[in-house]
């Protein structure tokens, strides 16, 4: 009985680890979210806000962190961008020295930025890291570029287009609607008019001829 007792105990002691590390998976963990957009295009020369929002579990802390970086198409190594803790740090070297500033607000957990005149060599692709401690782990979110010498004409131009020319042909129908009703009222008004005239002349040579009679 002893030693059942004994192999009892070593087998609850040998799987109580098992058991903790077991409860420590399924615990849920903190972790950051963080939401892009995953792919946008611009136009070369001009300026791009690249939107970056985040959620996390815990509240707001004094030591949150903001990192941004580059991947170029070529997939060669990542090139920082932006850092922000407690302040925006700008890039002092690099492709994107003077070129990115800060547009985030990270009350409203919006750590966005823009970058100013873009290049072809922008195309690529972005991450914003968040960390918001405790929540150090999470989501990193991507933004893939792409710029372009000219807008694409998408559906959505397209659209805007035809919605364009359609109301600036209603406009146009309405114009001659209203001219051909206030020219056709002239023209009625001055038939009228002679109408009125002639049966006013009419009058005075029946009354002449009425006068002579006498």
């Amino acid at each position: 009985e002893f030693g059942t007792a004994s192999t009892q105990k070593t087998l609850l002691l040998s799987s109580f680890p098992l058991f903790f590390s077991l409860s420590l998976s399924l615990w849920p963990v903190a972790a950051v979210e963080v939401h892009t957009s995953r792919e946008v295009n611009a136009v070369n020369g001009t300026n791009l806000r690249l939107k970056c929002t985040f959620s996390s579990s815990s509240p707001i802390s004094q030591r949150l962190s903001v990192t941004w970086n580059f991947q170029p198409e070529d997939q060669s190594s990542h090139e920082p961008v932006f850092y922000y803790l407690k302040e925006p740090y700008k890039m002092a070297t690099g492709r994107f020295k003077e070129r990115v500033t800060w547009d985030g607000n990270i009350q409203r957990y919006d750590v966005s930025i823009v970058i100013w005149n873009l290049q072809p060599s922008d195309n690529g692709t972005f991450t914003c890291q968040v960390k918001n401690p405790p929540d150090v782990d999470g989501t990193i979110g991507e933004v893939r570029l792409k710029v372009v010498q000219k807008v694409q004409f998408s559906e959505i131009h397209f659209l805007a287009v035809a919605i364009g020319s359609a109301c600036v042909l209603m406009i146009i129908v309405v114009i001659i609607v209203v001219f051909c009703r206030h020219f056709r009222k002239k023209r009625q008004e001055k038939t009228e008019a002679k109408v009125l005239k002639e049966k006013k002349k009419s009058g005075c040579k029946k009354s002449s001829i009425e006068v002579s009679d006498e």
